[in-house]
């Protein structure tokens, strides 16, 4: 220990002195002195306390010593009066794991879920103005691996290209309850290039579906992620692993479909490339009016009715060029037999008609995604029966976030953060 004043004042000490500045060297980065009559530590030669730093961080969750912590936990922090915050995360071995700080700022989130009973250590360090840094440090251990684990899937695969009306969907093998909803939704995130503004709708308790708030552009590349490895999901289920995803918008063909006229318009990238007749559904069996997507391309099929309709009124007919439009069995087609009729009279059982070199035509020039506009019939498209996603305005859709909606600042810069569904009785 450094020797204090009051010893440096002693008639004789010198010896004392000298050897108390050697000790002080060795110990001055590790102990502070006090005098013998316990008072502050000594300013000899300037080795007085140094200030406090002036910033000061926290880490709120996990908390220190913690136990049985979900793998998919992020680390939740504060800081004060800093200019510069960072967070890192290492396992016993001193092996540090990817991540970065979510989108509200306060959480930092590992960059997968991570190992099963496992320790680790955060810490927390913020500076401030003085460039002198405080931390923060918590160590805890992640939960054994549950046996009751929900499996999380995509409709789409990476490097898919799909049309501009396309929603991202993503489903879960068990329901998910309301209030782990919000736990989930703050795990999935949507990064657009062009950046382009958007949200998540829950559609069931199995089924959640992003869409931007107008048609993606064309050529958009987009980048999907669910975080969902290790996330509590009620009733001691647990998500089994993380989903990513990567898919690229095409061109922007949108179809019109005018009863009026009996005509379809299709346009590509905003300019008009083909005007098709039609013939819609008759009045006892009317196309759906409203905004719908294709959901799936059959180049050849068939159509059969026998089993829901009975032999009187049900058919079995060989289709070529089908594309899905509705779960209810609303497709575009080729339609030899109706090619009388395409521009004038509806004669299809609910489907949108088109010649065989139409058809053939438009299954050459369109995608799964494609959006496609009905019209002035006499039946209106149900939500849910398709991807009806665009059927509803933007704020009926914003309604389905189980988070609150809050539009960003710049659309343009800023990238956004189940059962399964029976086949239908197609009609023609």
């Amino acid at each position: 220990m450094r020797a204090s004043q009051h010893q440096l004042n002693r008639p004789g000490g010198r010896r004392r002195v000298f050897a108390a500045g050697l000790l002080a060297v060795a110990l001055a980065f590790t102990s502070a002195c006090t005098d013998d009559k316990g008072g502050k530590p000594s300013s000899w030669q300037g080795g007085g306390e140094s200030p406090a730093p002036k910033a000061a961080a926290t880490i709120s969750e996990p908390a220190t010593d913690a136990k049985d912590v979900p793998a998919s936990t992020g680390i939740t922090f504060s800081s004060k009066d800093a200019v510069q915050t960072a967070v890192e995360l290492k396992d016993a071995a001193g092996k540090t794991v990817e991540g970065a700080v979510a989108a509200d700022g306060k959480t930092w989130l590992p960059a997968g879920a991570l190992d099963y009973g496992t320790t680790y250590t955060a810490t927390v360090t913020a500076t401030g103005d003085d460039d002198r840094p405080a931390t923060a440090t918590s160590t805890f251990t992640t939960m054994a691996k549950p046996g009751n684990q929900v499996r999380v899937s995509s409709f789409l695969g990476d490097n898919q290209v799909v049309g501009v009306g396309m929603p991202l969907i993503v489903k879960f093998s068990r329901g998910i309850p309301e209030d782990y909803r919000d736990d989930v939704q703050r795990r999935m995130t949507v990064t657009s290039t062009p950046a382009q503004e958007g949200i998540w709708h829950w559609v069931s308790p199995t089924e959640v579906r992003y869409r931007p708030k107008t048609f993606w552009k064309a050529d958009t590349k987009v980048s999907y992620r669910v975080q969902a490895g290790g996330l509590p999901l009620g009733s001691g289920w647990y998500g089994r692993a993380d989903l990513s995803v990567d898919v690229k918008i095409g061109a922007a063909v949108v179809m019109t479909v005018d009863n009026k006229t009996k005509r379809m318009t299709v346009t590509r990238n905003g300019a008009v490339i083909k005007t098709i007749p039609v013939s819609l559904g008759k009045k006892s069996t009317p196309s759906s009016s409203g905004t719908m997507v294709v959901i799936e391309k059959l180049r050849k099929t068939v159509f059969d009715t026998m089993e829901e309709l009975g032999p009187e009124e049900g058919y079995r007919t060989k289709i070529d060029f089908a594309q899905r439009l509705t779960w209810g069995g609303e497709f575009i087609h080729a339609a030899p037999w109706s090619e009388g009729q395409q521009g004038s009279v509806n004669v299809s059982h609910g489907c949108v008609n088109v010649s065989m070199a139409n058809g053939d035509w438009l299954f050459k020039n369109t995608q799964v995604g494609d959006p496609i506009t009905v019209k002035g019939t006499e039946r209106k498209l149900q939500n849910g029966n398709g991807w009806t996603d665009w059927n509803m305005s933007w704020d009926e859709y914003v309604k389905g976030s189980a988070l609150p909606y809050e539009p960003p600042a710049d659309p343009d810069a800023t990238p956004t953060p189940a059962a399964e569904t029976p086949t239908p009785t197609p009609t023609a």
